[in-house]
């Protein structure tokens, strides 16, 4: 993967290529002020002026514009001041409402999935920009697209292309989980077809495995082959009830973008795909015995507690049981004195 197959994956590239074929989208620069905040590591702090100018028509109105956000103690006092992007807030709510007035999220290539947990409605559905901002502010991917989007190129030792870094809001779409299918594309053909949702099992994919195999195939055929910018990409797409295929996102033919049910070992090298003459290769989950967590549930908490959880590390074990006999042992000595003292 090179650092020019990243570029070509940006949204802001494809996107005027397959307008007619995917959701209806707005596209805003970021400004630096506004990018300096989402990567400050200070506590997230939004100003309410965005929600309050869309009181009349949402219930997300809970911050007062004229109004610091106040934390004290026994000792001091402190005065958190929230930042302002007047200019910024208003062409966001203006994109918002000309979108009708819910939007999916997103950067120039990710959007903020490991995030969804925080938000109040456990969904990427924003109303507003502070809705945004608290999504942007707590997800991983956000950053990594922000600080090291070139990571895991093979050409590290090329400089880094320039990113002009933009905010994408997307029509808000109620999309079934079990519509959405990842596409593998090398040397523009299509080798491999994969569930999105692996962690789910959906009776009705498995049973239509031939339908989607060939509406897929033909969406990309008449839509996307030869038309994209590299030959080898992958491809984001959703089946709707009435058999329409929909491109929803592009991303780089490598190990950055996940390869869910395959391996990128066997769809760089071929082997069982380089075998399929007349179609590309799908895979889907098969039954509820093949279910899987998400794997984005490591976003929620601590990774030391997933450790825990699932035995994964032994001596993070090992330090939690001897820190729980310290307590132990330290409660005891305490019971101890309080009955020998005398009352």
């Amino acid at each position: 993967m090179k650092k020019e197959q990243v570029v070509n994956c940006q949204f802001s590239v494809w996107y005027p290529i397959f307008k007619k074929n995917t959701i209806k989208s707005v596209i805003l620069p970021l400004p630096q002020n506004v990018i300096d905040y989402l990567l400050d590591d200070g506590t997230l702090v939004v100003s309410g002026s965005d929600h309050n100018a869309q009181q009349t028509n949402s219930e997300n109105s809970d911050l007062n514009a004229e109004e610091d956000i106040q934390w004290s103690d026994d000792e001091t006092t402190t005065t958190v001041t929230a930042p302002e992007f007047p200019e910024f807030t208003s062409t966001v709510l203006e994109a918002i409402n000309a979108l009708g007035g819910r939007v999916f999220p997103k950067l120039n290539w990710s959007a903020p999935r490991d995030a969804n947990w925080i938000a109040l409605n456990s969904s990427l559905q924003c109303h507003s920009l502070s809705d945004i901002f608290l999504l942007f502010k707590s997800s991983d991917f956000i950053t990594h697209d922000l600080t090291q989007p070139f990571i895991q190129c093979s050409d590290q030792d090329s400089p880094d292309p320039a990113i002009n870094y933009e905010l994408v809001l997307r029509k808000w779409s109620e999309l079934i989980p079990g519509g959405e299918f990842r596409c593998f594309v090398k040397e523009n053909k299509l080798i491999a077809i994969s569930q999105r949702d692996y962690t789910q099992y959906y009776p009705h994919v498995l049973k239509q495995e031939e339908q989607v195999c060939q509406a897929v195939q033909e969406f990309f055929t008449q839509h996307i082959q030869y038309n994209f910018l590299d030959e080898d990409f992958v491809f984001d797409v959703y089946r709707d009830s009435q058999g329409r295929v929909w491109l929803i996102d592009l991303n780089p033919f490598g190990e950055v973008t996940d390869s869910l049910l395959f391996t990128w070992e066997e769809l760089m090298s071929g082997g069982e795909i380089a075998q399929q003459q007349e179609g590309p290769l799908f895979r889907c989950t098969t039954s509820e015995v093949t279910v899987q967590p998400s794997p984005c549930l490591s976003y929620r908490i601590p990774r030391d507690f997933v450790d825990l959880t699932t035995g994964e590390d032994a001596y993070k074990l090992i330090d939690f049981l001897k820190l729980k006999k310290s307590q132990q042992e330290d409660s005891e000595e305490e019971e101890e004195e309080e009955e020998s003292t005398p009352q």
